[in-house]
């Protein structure tokens, strides 16, 4: 049986077919209990457990062969941060892994991760992906740039359904964007194929765009083109010193806005396709299409 932590995710929605379709039994772990009783399939069980608590994520490990860790504390209005869940929540899963005699441990950190990187994230991750390595478990760690998804949800959802939407900063920085469902059939590949043991594989799509193309991309392919605002970067710097001492999640989201906006997040699609010639990449127009896919069409 395979545990899917942050099964009810972006990414945890695509990966759960793949497994099933493949008759594979899978375990969700959510620490929502609504959220965890949804799902797919017969061979699918729900588990309501917080990462945060390390005995019910042992309970929760029993049993199981294989884990694979979708979770992120750091985006959405109930994010609880990347030291609480991306860290200490994937600490407490490789723990259990260990103690429980799991054979195989997938984790889906972040491309550019650091123990110096400005955004705390990306740390969090990093030192996660410190204690997997040194876990003595079979791993594989999966580094995806930017989800579209996620900012499909952010940017563009507020362009399609409004007609105006916001990007921090000057939205002229060049960042690699990867559709959800590519990482997903990556996540299936780490768990089929033995080979991808013991590797790292960085997970990059096939265009480096900036925030402004991203929200044209939208508008172009929807048909509803709208109004692009910005927030200044110095206004962005005052929001996260501001915010910092009573709402320091939000306080991170604004500073990793800034980041986005002035660091080099480019990334090159060519490794992977290398890696695994016969997982499409995905560009941003086919995802766009999939995410508003039920939308009206406008009059």
């Amino acid at each position: 049986m395979i545990l899917v932590a942050g099964g009810t995710g972006i990414l945890g929605r695509r990966v759960i077919p793949l497994l099933t379709s493949r008759n594979i039994e899978v375990r969700v772990l959510a620490r929502n209990a609504t959220a965890a009783a949804g799902g797919v399939g017969s061979r699918v069980e729900h588990v309501a457990a917080d990462v945060a608590d390390r005995a019910a994520v042992g309970r929760a490990m029993k049993g199981i062969d294989t884990v694979i860790s979708a979770i992120q504390g750091f985006g959405g209005a109930s994010a609880r941060g990347p030291r609480i869940v991306d860290r200490d929540g994937n600490i407490n899963l490789i723990d259990a892994a260990v103690a429980n005699g799991v054979r195989h441990f997938v984790f889906v950190s972040i491309d550019q991760v650091a123990p110096d990187h400005p955004i705390e994230l990306f740390r969090m991750k990093h030192a996660a992906e410190v204690a997997l390595r040194s876990s003595g478990l079979n791993w594989t760690i999966l580094r995806p740039t930017a989800s579209m998804e996620t900012w499909l949800g952010i940017v563009g959802r507020p362009l399609v359904e409004s007609g105006r939407t916001r990007i921090f900063g000057r939205g002229q920085n060049p960042i690699n964007f990867v559709a959800a469902d590519d990482v997903a059939r990556f996540v299936e590949l780490a768990v089929v194929d033995p080979a991808m043991r013991e590797s790292i594989v960085t997970l990059a799509g096939p265009e480096n765009l900036t925030f402004d193309r991203f929200a044209a991309v939208v508008g172009e392919v929807t048909g509803r083109p709208g109004r692009v605002d910005h927030v200044p970067r110095a206004a962005l710097r005052v929001m996260a010193a501001a915010l910092a001492p009573f709402r320091p999640v939000l306080a991170g989201q604004v500073h990793a806005a800034l980041v986005m906006d002035t660091r080099d997040m480019r990334s090159d699609a060519a490794p992977r396709q290398r890696a695994a010639p016969a997982i499409s990449v995905t560009p941003l127009s086919a995802a766009v299409r999939q995410e508003f896919r039920s939308e009206p069409t406008p009059a």
